[in-house]
C-alpha cells in the first residue's frame, strides 16, 4: 500500500532570534516555569553572538561538533543558537547517562566543544577522561575543575555576528544494532544563517498555527529531539517558549494558566498523569488559552486519548516521525475520531507498506513502513546500519511495523523489533542484555517491555539462571547490577526467572512470543 504527500519546502529567510530582537528586543524568548527566569530576544541574540565568537576564537569552524549536556536550563538556547550561527553540528546528551555512556557519545561524534553545568558536577568531573580531544570545555553555573566558567568566559567576546554566518544542524543519537547509540548525521549545507527550518517551519505555521504570538510549553527534557527541535523552531518564528524544569501534573496546569500557554507538546505518559488528578484539581485551572496540543513519541492508548479530547476539546493533534527526518505523518482530533488509533496521513514523504521481500502490500495488510522522500540520512560511523535502513529504491525505514487503511491513514501495529518506549523515552534492550549476559549467575537473558499503566511500558528482564546458582535474591541482585552500570531509566524494574527462552534452532530469540506472555491479546 502506498500513500503520500509532500509538505511545502518554502524558502524562509531571516528566521532566527536576531530578527525578532531587532523588532522587539524585550519580548520573552524563554521563560523557565519553576524559577520564573526570563530571557528576552535581545538577550538571547546577544549571548548567542558572543558564544559564536567564543567558538570561532578557539578554532572551531563550520562542520565541527558541539556536545551539550545540560539540564533544562535557560542557557541551553543561547548555546544552541550560538552553535547554529557558527555552522556546527549540535549533539544533546542525556544527563541521566553514566559517564561511560555519555563519554562514548562525545568521542563518537568527535566533539571539539562541550558544555555542561555545575548542577551536573559529578558526571562532568568523571567525563574528563573522555574529553581529551575536546578543545573547549565550559561549565554553566560553574566553576568545575577542568572547565572554563561559562558566563565569565562568554563576557570576554563581542556581541557581534561572525563575518560569515552559516546554518548549523542537530546531530541526535539513537541506538545502533550493537546497542550503542548512533548519531543521525544530517547533510550539511552552506546556507546563510536564518534560512534553516525548511518544511518543518511550514508545518508549524500552516498545520499548527505557530507565529510570534504563540506561547509554547515544553514539559520534557531538552536533550530529546522533539523538545529541542520544536522549541528552537518556535523561536525562529518569534514565539515565547515556556520550559518546565521537570514535569509535574499539577504544576503543568498551573503553568498553562499562569502564562496563557497557546501550544504544547506532550507524550502519552504526561496525559496519563494529568488524567489521574482528581476532578477538583483538573477543573480548578483556566486552560482556555490552549489552541493546540500535540503528542508523539509513543503509542497513546485509545481510551486515554478519548479522555483528553473530552477534557481539552478538539485541539489534540498527533504525529509520527523519527529523528532521521525521512517522513512525517499527522492527524487532528476530527480525523482521529473517524480513525481511532491512527497516527495520521503522510505530510512529508510517501508511505509504502512492504513485506519482508520488499513487495508492496495491499490496503490493511501489515508490514514494514517505508518512506519515499527526498531526505536521505546516514548513521554516523555505521555504514552497515545506514545500508539496512535503505533499500535499492532509495526508500528508508525506521523499522516500524504498520498498515494503511483505505482512506490513507497510517496505523502502527508494532514498533521497532525490540525497542521499549517507557514514558516516551526509547530504550534499547541489546545494551541491557549484553550487560546481564556477562553476569556469572546468568545463563540466558531477554529484555522486553511489559505493560505499565503510567509509563506505557516498563523494562523487564527474563532470565535463565546459570546451573547450580542459588536463585534466592537473584532478581534484586541483577537489578542492582544494572543500576551500577547503566542509566536508571534503562534498568529493569523487575526480573522473571524462567527455565528457558523461546529460541529457534538457529539461536534467534522469538521476542514476539516472549512478549505475548505479558501483553493482553488486544
Amino acid at each position: 500500500m502506498t500513500v503520500g504527500a509532500s509538505a511545502s519546502s518554502t524558502a524562509h529567510t531571516g528566521l532566527h532570534p536576531g530578527t525578532h530582537a531587532a523588532r522587539n528586543p524585550d519580548h520573552p524568548a524563554v521563560i523557565m516555569a519553576d524559577s520564573g527566569d526570563v530571557v528576552t530576544y535581545g538577550e538571547l541574540d546577544e549571548c548567542s553572538k558572543r558564544f559564536a565568537q567564543l567558538l570561532h576564537a578557539h578554532g572551531i569552524r563550520p562542520g565541527d561538533h558541539l556536545a551539550v549536556m545540560l539540564e533544562n536550563h535557560k542557557s541551553y538556547f543561547e548555546v544552541f543558537w550560538g552553535a547554529q550561527r557558527a555552522g556546527l553540528l549540535t549533539t544533546p546528551i542525556n544527563w541521566h547517562l553514566k559517564a561511560s555512556e555519555a563519554g562514548y557519545i562525545v568521542e563518537d561524534c568527535g566533539a571539539t566543544a562541550f558544555v555542561t553545568s555545575g548542577a551536573l558536577r559529578g558526571i562532568a568531573e568523571q567525563l574528563l577522561v573522555s574529553l581529551h580531544e575536546v578543545d573547549l570545555r565550559l561549565a554553566v553555573d560553574g566553576p568545575i575543575e577542568g572547565y572554563l566558567e561559562y558566563a565569565t568566559t562568554l563576557a570576554r567576546y563581542p556581541a557581534e555576528p561572525l563575518l560569515d554566518e552559516v546554518e548549523g544542524s542537530f546531530m541526535f543519537y539513537s541506538s545502533g544494532t550493537t546497542g550503542r547509540p548512533k548519531g543521525i548525521r544530517p547533510e550539511l549545507t552552506t546556507i546563510p544563517f536564518g534560512e534553516g527550518g525548511g518544511s518543518f517551519i511550514s508545518l508549524l505555521t500552516n498545520l499548527y498555527g505557530f507565529d510570534r504570538r504563540t506561547v509554547y510549553l515544553c514539559p520534557a527534557p531538552l536533550y530529546h529531539a522533539a523538545p529541542l527541535g520544536w522549541t528552537t523552531a518556535a523561536q525562529r518564528l518569534g514565539a515565547t517558549v515556556v520550559v518546565m524544569e521537570r514535569f509535574e501534573p499539577r504544576h503543568c496546569l498551573e503553568v498553562i494558566e499562569r502564562y496563557r500557554v497557546t501550544h504544547a507538546q506532550f507524550v502519552p505518559t504526561h496525559f496519563v498523569r494529568l488524567l489521574k488528578l482528581d476532578d477538583t484539581e483538573r477543573n480548578r485551572h483556566d486552560l482556555s488559552s490552549l489552541q493546540m496540543v500535540v503528542h508523539a513519541a509513543a503509542p497513546c492508548p485509545i481510551q486515554v486519548k478519548h479522555q483528553m479530547i473530552d477534557w481539552w476539546g478538539p485541539i489534540v493533534h498527533e504525529y509520527y516521525a523519527g529523528s532521521e527526518g525521512n517522513g512525517f505523518c499527522a492527524i487532528d482530533t476530527e480525523g482521529w475520531l473517524r480513525h481511532p488509533g491512527s497516527v495520521g496521513r503522510p505530510l512529508i514523504g510517501t508511505v509504502h507498506i512492504c513485506d519482508d521481500d520488499g513487495e508492496e502490500l495491499p490496503v490493511d495488510r501489515t508490514g514494514t513502513i517505508w518512506f519515499e522522500s527526498e531526505r536521505r540520512f546516514e548513521y554516523h560511523n555505521d555504514p552497515d546500519k545506514t545500508a539496512e535502513a535503505h533499500d535499492a529504491r532509495g526508500w528508508s525505514t525506521l523499522g516500524d511495523i504498520g498498515r494503511v487503511d483505505i482512506d490513507g491513514y497510517v496505523y502502527l501495529t508494532d514498533r521497532r523489533t525490540n525497542m521499549i518506549i517507557s514514558g516516551g523515552v526509547n530504550i534499547y534492550p541489546q545494551e541491557i542484555e549484553d550487560l546481564l549476559t556477562m553476569h556469572p549467575c546468568v545463563s540466558d537473558v531477554a529484555v522486553i517491555g511489559v505493560p505499565n499503566e503510567d509509563l506505557g511500558e516498563e523494562v523487564k528482564a527474563v532470565v535463565v539462571a546459570a546451573p547450580a546458582v542459588d536463585t534466592v535474591g537473584l532478581e534484586a541482585k541483577l537489578i542492582e547490577h544494572c543500576r551500577e552500570h547503566l542509566a536508571h531509566y534503562k534498568c529493569p524494574l523487575s526480573v522473571d526467572l524462567v527455565s528457558d527462552l523461546p529460541r529457534l534452532p538457529t539461536g534467534k530469540l522469538l521476542k514476539r512470543d516472549l512478549r505475548a506472555r505479558y501483553w493482553p491479546e488486544s
